[in-house]
């Protein structure tokens, strides 16, 4: 079966990304700001997807499905909240040395799931506040406030005391055991940390942090393309969500003669490749059936499909072609790689909506399914919740493949500007 229209129209993309935009503003919690993690009952607040509204608002306001001044009265609700809540040692804080933990309380805003001071999660939270800054830039009380909390929020994350007396940056710190023992090394996520960590006001990296990091990388050939390898899809979205790389390049990229954004163009069709492929055999993946990334999914559990033991897991950073992967794709992480390969990415939205309408619900596309995991009440598993980290790179992905609008304001951002040169990027805007 092939895609009834050749792909997915411009008036189905601006659905699309409306009722996915609906997720931050009907979700939100009115009295502070705090966005919850998923739709599943008691979630908390992730930092992540509240960072992700900061800078969906001004998506919102540029498309007209929330006024300027709903948007500014949601920014500042945020962002005074963020930078009024208590940051210190005691295990209930929200945040300490001006990094944010990775889950609150969506009414109180405290700690919650004994979870981990985030940096990845904070800086997230920080490019959404730098983008509402930049958009909102006005000379009137309400805008200048905006930009001196989303300031004052950025400049006081200690990025040297994240290091914590080495050259990279460690994953965070818990109250309880102190710093966690990983760091970010390999190519991964935290390109846009980095490059928002080198120029800091207060704290900033030094240029080896990032030389170290990207002495950690791998590059690999899938399937006879060539790419700076990492297994999931969103590792190759989220940071380009605000950063343009076309036609920038670092010392690593220079030397492989391309750039990141022609890097994440060759892992879209590598995964579709994959799919293609299907060498474990799953059911449903084909040309237009595709997309491993971090997603729910139906376990954890293991039961037998066609005579064979299958183990099923559940929210996992799913990737290719080592995995894991167990069935379970994401429409989300198709339709965040559309600045990249709009020419395979819209017949596959347009196939993967004519073959599979029950994924669409009230906030646009679920998060994720298995079509091979059956139950007694349906022949496919179906994610029955939104998670906030979908939702973002959906409304962000549709938004600069369509007007490259996040892009051109970011362009603008004198951080990302600085950390972007301090990291050795060159050429093109820059």
């Amino acid at each position: 079966m092939k895609p009834k229209q050749h792909s997915f129209s411009e008036k189905k993309l601006e659905t699309l990304q409306r009722l996915t935009f609906d997720y931050f503003l009907k979700e939100t919690n009115g009295e502070n700001g705090l966005v919850p993690d998923s739709t599943r009952q008691g979630a908390p607040c992730s930092i992540t997807a509240t960072g992700f509204a900061l800078a969906c608002y001004a998506v919102g306001v540029e498309r007209g499905f929330i006024t300027r001044k709903d948007a500014i009265k949601r920014v500042l609700t945020t962002l005074r909240f963020l930078s009024n809540s208590p940051q210190g040692r005691e295990p209930d804080a929200t945040g300490y040395k001006g990094f944010y933990y990775h889950f609150l309380d969506m009414k109180t805003g405290r700690r919650t799931w004994d979870c981990e001071l985030s940096t990845i999660d904070s800086t997230f939270l920080i490019a959404g506040a730098l983008t509402a800054a930049e958009y909102f830039d006005r000379d009137a009380e309400d805008e200048r406030e905006i930009r001196t909390l989303a300031g004052a929020i950025y400049a006081r994350a200690d990025w040297q005391w994240a290091q914590n007396r080495g050259v990279t940056v460690t994953h965070g710190w818990r109250p309880e055991t102190g710093f966690i023992k990983y760091r970010w090394q390999g190519y991964n996520e935290a390109l846009i940390l980095y490059v928002l960590a080198l120029a800091s006001p207060a704290h900033p990296l030094p240029a080896k942090s990032y030389q170290a990091w990207t002495r950690s990388y791998k590059w690999k050939k899938l399937y006879d393309r060539e790419f700076l390898y990492a297994g999931p899809l969103f590792i190759h979205q989220l940071s380009h969500m605000w950063i343009d790389f076309r036609g920038i390049q670092d010392e690593y990229m220079r030397k492989k003669e391309i750039d990141y954004f022609e890097n994440s163009r060759r892992a879209t069709y590598i995964q579709q490749q994959y799919a293609i492929r299907n060498p474990r055999g799953f059911k449903g993946y084909g040309e237009y059936i595709w997309g491993l990334t971090a997603s729910d999914g139906p376990g954890p559990a293991s039961k037998k499909v066609g005579g064979r033991l299958r183990r099923f897991y559940d929210y996992s950073a799913r990737g290719i072609p080592n995995g894991p992967d167990d069935g379970t794709l994401a429409p989300w992480a198709v339709v965040a790689s559309l600045p990249f390969a709009p020419e395979i990415v819209l017949p596959s939205i347009q196939y993967f909506d004519d073959t599979f309408p029950e994924m669409t619900s009230k906030y646009g596309f679920k998060c994720s399914f298995n079509p091979t995991f059956s139950t007694a009440s349906s022949k496919e598993w179906i994610s029955k919740g939104y998670y906030g980290l979908d939702q973002g790179p959906i409304v962000f992905m549709i938004e600069n493949y369509r007007s490259g609008f996040l892009w051109r304001l970011m362009r603008r951002c004198p951080y990302i500007i600085d950390g972007l040169r301090r990291a050795g990027f060159a050429g093109g805007w820059l």
